[in-house]
This record gives C-alpha cells, sequence and structure tokens, in this order.
C-alpha cells in the first residue's frame, strides 16, 4: 500500500496546475478580444465624430449668402491653422470673412474633438471651370493610441478621387464631399460697371 502511494503522490498538483495554466490562457484570450473590440469600437466612435464635424462644416457653409464665390476661402492644406480676419459674433461680416471665420473655428473644434487630427479641404478634381466650382471634399485624419509608428498609410485613398490629397502616413482618414450653395445671385442688369448680388430673403 506505500509503495502505492508513493507511485501516485503529486498527481493531484500537476493536474491543478495545468487546469491554472488553461484558465490563464483563457482569461487571456477574452481579454485580448475585449481590448480589440474596444479599438475597433473607439475607431468607429472617431469616424463618426468626423462625419459629424464634416456635416458642421457643411451647415455652416449653408448659412453664408455666397459660398461658392468664396469657395478659395475653406480651402486648407495639411498642417493649416486658419485665422480669422475678423469675429463675425462681434463685428458684422461680408461672405469672405464669414467663411474665413467659420473654417477657422471649425478646424479648432476638429483639433478638440480628435486625437493627432489634421484638415485637407480642396476643390474636387473634376471641377475643371473656375467661376463653376460648387464641391469641396473634405478628408480629416486622426491617429489611434495603439498605431506604431511605421512608414505606410493605414488607410489609403486613391488620388483619383482627391488629385494630389492622400491620407497622411500612420493615419486613419475619411473623405467625404459637400456641395455649396448661394442664396445670392449676381444680377447683371446695370451693366458690368454696376455689379451687383441679388440675395432673396437675406
Amino acid at each position: 500500500m506505500s509503495v502505492k502511494n508513493n507511485r501516485q503522490r503529486g498527481v493531484s498538483l500537476i493536474e491543478s496546475l495545468v487546469a491554472i495554466v488553461v484558465t490563464a490562457l483563457g482569461i487571456l484570450g477574452i481579454l485580448g478580444v475585449q481590448l480589440r473590440t474596444l479599438a475597433d469600437t473607439q475607431t468607429g466612435v472617431r469616424r463618426a465624430q468626423a462625419i459629424r464635424l464634416i456635416e458642421d462644416l457643411s451647415e455652416h457653409t449653408k448659412v453664408n449668402p455666397n459660398a461658392p464665390g468664396n469657395i478659395n476661402s475653406y480651402l486648407m492644406n495639411w498642417g493649416a491653422t486658419p485665422t480669422a480676419p475678423v469675429d463675425c459674433k462681434t463685428t458684422p461680416c461680408n461672405s469672405q470673412q464669414l467663411a474665413l471665420y467659420d473654417v477657422s473655428r471649425w478646424r479648432q473644434a476638429v483639433t478638440n474633438a480628435l486625437p493627432n487630427s489634421d484638415v485637407n479641404v480642396f476643390i474636387v478634381p473634376d471641377e475643371t471651370v473656375a467661376n463653376n466650382n460648387r464641391q469641396l471634399g473634405v478628408m480629416v485624419s486622426w491617429r489611434e493610441n495603439e498605431k506604431d509608428t511605421g512608414t505606410g498609410a493605414v488607410f489609403k485613398i486613391t488620388n483619383t478621387e482627391t488629385g494630389s490629397v492622400s491620407c497622411p502616413a500612420n493615419s486613419i482618414c475619411h473623405l467625404q464631399y459637400i456641395q455649396l450653395t448661394a442664396r445670392c445671385a449676381p444680377y447683371t442688369m446695370g451693366g458690368p460697371t454696376l455689379p451687383q448680388t441679388f440675395c432673396p430673403g437675406v
């Protein structure tokens, strides 16, 4: 009996250690899945924020009486920090000043909402008639905390859609187009020496 007991001594300990290892691996696997799900959810939240921000800019352009006539005032390159020459909340502004004011405040809103964000606003490449440009492309980029510092772009948008604009390396981007509308129209009945603008309802 004593020999038999000696042979079986320690078997329960080994089984317990194996069970602990298997349980630990299972817990680590579940934690990994949860962390990946959390990261994916965060990316989705960031993209939703980018969409809302672009829609906010679109709404501001609709308030401008002549946004298409001042389309160049909305343009912004990567790394640019536009400033408004006039505070339109306290001082009356014309259409161009309002566009610059809106885009400067909007850029700050993007900085506040998205981590390590940048913005590029451009005229879509297929609009080649300068006096008829009415569509802007807005690309918002941001960095997630878990992204590495490699050299490749996380998300690539082809230049056929944006001309020379592409997503920065190591960034996630969202591209959206907004259509500019005008409440004012040129009134040419006075002749070329008397250019006027007609703004119904303004």
